[in-house]
């Protein structure tokens, strides 16, 4: 079973950025989608960035054109780059990949003046 763990998260203001980072325990060649979720007070958890075989990728409105989602094979990692960052940002992030994944305990971020 394979672990996730998020860093990257912290208090940012409107406007900033923040590059979020998932650690897989095992080989990124395992899985073929790699995902990053969030979730606000309150609120379901949704689905923000996705990647799947072949490159392709997928980003919920609200932040396209802001928010890149990438890989690194060698590292086992999965990246979240979040530019001009808003506060309807701020919620937990979990990344997770298929198939047969799991969720970590997600990282926080904080989006406030």
């Amino acid at each position: 079973q394979v672990q996730l763990v998020e860093s990257g998260g912290g208090l940012v203001q409107p406007g900033g950025s923040l590059r979020l980072s998932c650690a897989l325990s095992v080989s990124m060649l395992r899985f073929s989608t790699m995902a990053w979720y969030r979730q606000a007070p309150g609120k379901e958890r949704e689905l923000v960035a996705i990647m799947y075989t072949g490159g392709t990728t997928n980003y919920v409105d609200s932040v396209k054109g802001r928010f890149t989602i990438s890989r690194d094979n060698a590292k086992n990692a999965v990246y979240l780059q979040m530019n001009s960052l808003k506060p309807e940002d701020t919620a937990v992030y979990y990344c997770n990949v298929g198939p047969r994944g799991s969720w970590g305990q997600g990282t926080q971020v904080t989006v406030s003046s």
